[in-house]
């Protein structure tokens, strides 16, 4: 095994290391969605810019950019994900059994809180895949090959139960950014006492400014302001 090989393993068997990879995963998550509402809001300014988008998505590197930027963002999702679970069982051996019962705290509660909202995340990241990537919808499939993304996510959105989904989804994702994005600078040591305060509402703002994004565009397809 290479020196570097056994520094990974390292990293990933001590506590400190998996927190660094989920801040360090975390960072890439956040700035995808950031990214990711930006060309969503292309909706507003109309078909041809969005579809414009869409097509310079699919070409970069010739085909290839958005096959690296999937298999990137799924690694840093898995490890997130995984490293974050290890965290929480290590968590709560540490505390044992004993203090688990004694204690059915707030904290308790909020974490399995997390645990449904979690799996609710990874069931609408999974959804969303296959109704807008893998198109298993042929109305989608044809018009997503015709090159009109626009048409696709409209048609998509007037579905009032898959709007109401993704609105659910995208709420629960931001209660996860609240507390996410501030835990980020703690993890990494870049919080203090004099820029807390402006890391936790830089948090807020962040998450606020990703919700009403997200959530704006079925609300508008829904009631016929994007058409």
């Amino acid at each position: 095994m290479s020196k570097s090989t056994c520094s990974l393993c390292q990293l990933w068997h001590s506590s400190i290391g998996k927190k660094i990879i989920v801040a360090l995963t975390g960072i890439v998550l956040v700035c995808f969605l950031a990214g990711h509402l930006a060309g969503n809001l292309l909706m507003y300014s109309g078909a041809e810019a969005f579809n414009a988008y869409a097509e310079f998505l699919h070409s970069m590197l010739h085909g290839a950019g958005v096959w690296i930027a999937r298999i990137v963002l799924l690694t840093c999702l898995v490890l997130h994900v995984v490293a974050t679970i290890c965290l929480v069982r290590s968590n709560r051996e540490s505390k044992g059994q004993g203090y688990e019962n004694e204690k059915t705290s707030v904290a308790s509660g909020s974490s399995r809180i997390m645990i449904w909202s979690g799996l609710t995340i990874l069931f609408f990241i999974f959804f969303h895949i296959l109704h807008y990537t893998v198109r298993v919808d042929s109305e989608l499939a044809g018009l997503g090959d015709n090159g009109d993304a626009y048409a696709m996510v409209i048609l998509g959105f007037q579905s009032w139960y898959v709007s109401l989904f993704y609105i659910i989804s995208i709420t629960l994702l931001c209660s996860h950014l609240s507390h996410g994005v501030a835990s980020i600078f703690q993890t990494l040591g870049l919080r203090t006492r004099n820029n807390a305060q402006l890391i936790e509402k830089g948090a807020l703002a962040y998450t606020a400014i990703i919700w009403i994004g997200f959530v704006s565009i079925p609300f508008a397809i829904y009631f016929g302001l994007l058409d």
